[in-house]
Formats: structure tokens, C-alpha cells, sequence
């Protein structure tokens, strides 16, 4: 079973930068994409942005496109989540999802994913 461990999460103040990475441990064979997602008090959780193991795909929500970016080291089976520019409507626990998700669809759903890490909290003081 896939384990995620994600780390980086802290506070910041608008306009500034934070990193969050994510890396899998255990069977991660059947694993092809890897996301963020976050979750604000009183609010359901959220797509971020997801990509796939393999090739360059990558997808991003409206609310942070242009500002934060999503990468990954296959040979860590580390995914990281850059982001800048935060505002403090970014305040929010973020979570690292896995899984085997159809190739032909957009996984922005927390609905494919299998595999969800513990969350890190990010907050943005303005």
C-alpha cells in the first residue's frame, strides 16, 4: 500500500513563497498521477493541481493557476508544489493524493485518487 508523506507546510505572509513536497513510499506500481488538493475550515477540499508519473501532463485549478507549480522526481517518487504569490484565501491544509487514474481524464476529482497523506497546514497572513 502507498504511503504519502508530505512535508513543507508553515506560515508565510502574502505575496510570499512556500514548497510542499510529497513522497510515496511502498508499492507505487500502479500509481500514474499525483495531486494536491486542499481543504479550508468549513470548506470541502479542493482541487490544486495534479500530475501525471509519466510525461509532462499537468493541471491546475483556476483559483492558482499562473502562481503555483507542480513537479516531480520519479526517481524519488516526490512530488512538490511550489508556490508563489500566495494570497491568504491559500490558507488551508494541504494534502497529497495518489493513484491510478484513468488516462483519459483529468484527474481533479479527489474522487480518483486512492491514496491521500496526512495534510499540511499552509497559512498566509496577510
Amino acid at each position: 500500500q502507498v504511503q504519502l508523506v508530505e512535508s513543507g507546510g508553515g506560515l508565510v505572509q502574502a505575496g510570499g513563497s512556500l514548497r510542499l513536497s510529497c513522497a510515496a513510499h511502498g508499492g507505487t506500481f500502479s500509481v500514474n498521477a499525483m495531486g494536491w488538493f486542499r481543504q479550508a475550515p468549513g470548506k470541502e477540499r479542493e482541487f490544486v493541481a495534479t500530475i501525471r508519473w509519466s510525461g509532462s501532463n499537468t493541471y491546475y485549478s483556476d483559483s492558482v493557476k499562473g502562481r503555483f507549480t507542480i513537479s516531480r522526481d520519479n526517481t524519488k517518487n516526490t512530488i512538490y508544489l511550489q508556490m508563489t504569490s500566495l494570497k491568504p484565501e491559500d490558507t488551508a491544509v494541504y494534502y497529497c493524493a495518489a493513484g491510478p487514474t484513468p488516462d483519459f481524464i483529468t484527474p481533479d476529482s479527489r474522487l480518483y485518487y486512492r491514496y491521500w497523506g496526512q495534510g499540511t497546514q499552509v497559512t498566509v497572513s496577510s
